[in-house]
């Protein structure tokens, strides 16, 4: 329970923070994003992995090193707590007066899958491989990539690489509705596909 409990609050202030900067309008909203992911991976990385994204979960599950038993609780975990960060967001500033972001679908999917591609090869590298057991950036490495790709891609998909995050926008009613399957299903491809090729480049593994 106790790592469920860790990737429900990981997950919410990441939420949170994405629909508070967002919503207001900072230019710094990918480092305040960027950098939540990273202080909640500090603060919760030693408990429960740190995934606060169902995407990275399924990665690190595929790569070998979470529980079967853990995914879907994970999941649920990161869901609901995506969910309710964007009811708070929502009763403290109120949707967008100008509506949801629109984007297109095939330019979506295509940055959606590279980035949290990237996100979850990020963190299988700094967080799960022998090579880099014990380090302390790790942290640092998966924050920047997701401020990397928020600033590289945001204005195409809205930048989520994270289901959880997608459905929270979704909520906050920054993105529209018909944005959600985008957020699922190039999120969680991509994060198999980084496990896939995390096992065929580590044979000792």
């Amino acid at each position: 329970m106790k790592k469920y409990i860790v990737e429900f609050i990981g997950t919410f202030f990441l939420v949170l923070t994405v629909g508070l900067a967002v919503n207001g309008g900072s230019p710094l909203a990918p480092l305040a994003i960027g950098a939540v992911l990273m202080v909640m991976i500090f603060a919760g990385g030693h408990v429960s992995g740190g995934h606060f994204n169902p995407a990275v979960t399924l990665a690190v599950w595929l790569r070998g090193k979470c529980d079967t038993k853990d995914v879907v609780p994970y999941f649920l975990s990161q869901l609901a707590a995506g969910a309710l960060a964007a009811l708070i967001v929502v009763s403290l500033v109120g949707k967008p007066l100008l509506g949801a972001a629109s984007h297109e679908v095939g330019p979506s999917l295509v940055v959606e899958f590279l980035f949290t591609f990237a996100l979850a090869w990020v963190v299988l590298n700094a967080a799960t491989a022998k090579g880099t057991s014990g380090n302390s950036f790790y942290g640092l490495a998966i924050g920047f990539t997701v401020l990397a790709g928020a600033v590289s891609v945001g204005r195409i998909s809205g930048g989520a690489f994270n289901p959880a995050v997608g459905l929270g926008v979704v909520i906050m009613g920054l993105e529209k509705l018909s944005q959600l399957w985008i957020y699922v299903a190039a999120d969680l491809a991509g994060g198999a596909l980084a496990a896939l090729a995390f096992k065929a480049t580590h044979d000792a593994e």
